[in-house]
């Protein structure tokens, strides 16, 4: 099938070839409802900026790209560090991203780098389909970090998901606990559908159900994982111990329980947070150790970029679970 071209996409948006490309560059003088237009169109037609593909040559710069869900989150910003660290010891700067969770800007953003001629690129794939990938991968190496795509021809670096959350929450049965909650479900992506699967199986493994209201959202734009966990807590059965899916999640659920005063609340985040170790009692967590993801990472980059890699390799991280005192608390008989 041919590819989109610049005037496609003007006549499907119904503006002119110069207005396209303003949106497609970056300009910030576009009217809002003209971007809006441009950009749905970009998306559905999935159009790749010529410019692209004539800069597309490898090795003509000494940049990494990374392009990651936000950078507020405390694990990419682990994360991108450690990509940063190696990437120096290497030679190469790095420069970074964030897709805010919204697969246009994710497209956006990869574009902008690549025409940047960054030499590779780390991304966190947002949800939605990648298809665009196979337009830049040729001359642009890829490696995905904490998620997968549909297609399975890129490396991976990741840890088990559904594993450790499983290993989390049999954590808490293990100690009495039943109504256990799940903060920070969001099914837009395959990690925390695979967190959730965790919990559903270790709930299993002790006859037990997961009460539907003990699943809860967030954090978004929309939702406030402290409020969440308020609700919880003010449930006629309000859970007895609580999982949170990530760090973000995490810093709600324990700002939620120490401004009630529940520790008695068994707590475990799935990654740690700042301060999380100065809470009395402190966090267990799972330890996802990002720094290992995004050293991981940027090793497979510089196997690439030498030609190295080999057979494209989905990585799994060693890692485990932290015991601190919040999630061994005893269920109260």
């Amino acid at each position: 099938m041919k590819a989109p071209t610049l005037h496609d996409v003007a006549a499907e948006a119904g503006v002119s070839i110069k207005t396209v490309s303003r949106v497609v560059n970056g300009a910030t003088t576009v009217d809002p409802e003209l971007r809006t237009r441009v950009e749905e169109v970009v998306e559905r037609l999935q159009y790749v900026p010529n410019t692209l593909a004539r800069s597309l040559k490898a090795g003509t710069g000494d940049t990494i790209g990374v392009v990651i869900d936000t950078i507020a989150d405390p694990f990419f910003a682990s994360l991108t560090s450690a990509v940063e660290d190696v990437a120096l010891e290497a030679g190469l700067g790095t420069v970074f991203g964030s897709t805010g969770f919204d697969s246009a800007r994710e497209r956006s953003q990869v574009s902008r780098m690549a025409m940047q001629r960054v030499r590779a690129l780390i991304l966190a794939p947002t949800a939605g389909g990648h298809e665009y990938l196979q337009q830049v991968r040729p001359a642009l190496p890829v490696v995905l970090v904490d998620r997968a795509v549909a297609d399975g021809s890129y490396d991976v670096v990741r840890v088990d998901d559904e594993g450790l959350a499983h290993q989390a929450v049999a954590h808490l049965t293990a100690r009495g606990h039943r109504r256990i909650a799940f903060v920070g479900s969001d099914k837009r992506f395959i990690t925390t559908r695979h967190r959730l699967d965790g919990y559903h199986r270790a709930l299993a493994e002790v006859d037990t159900s997961a009460d539907p209201e003990l699943v809860r959202p967030g954090p978004t734009r929309d939702v406030d994982a402290t409020e969440e966990t308020l609700d919880l807590l003010a449930l006629k059965e309000p859970p007895t111990a609580i999982f949170a899916a990530n760090p973000r999640a995490a810093i709600g659920v324990a700002h939620a329980l120490h401004t009630t005063s529940r520790p008695d609340v068994a707590f475990i985040s799935f990654g740690d947070f700042p301060l999380a170790r100065t809470l009395e009692p402190a966090v267990t967590f799972v330890d996802q150790d990002p720094s290992a993801i995004g050293a991981a990472a940027m090793e497979r980059v510089l196997a690439h970029l030498d030609g190295t890699a080999g057979q494209t390799q989905d990585i799994i991280v060693p890692t485990r679970l932290v015991e601190r005192g919040s999630g061994e608390i005893e269920v109260r008989r």
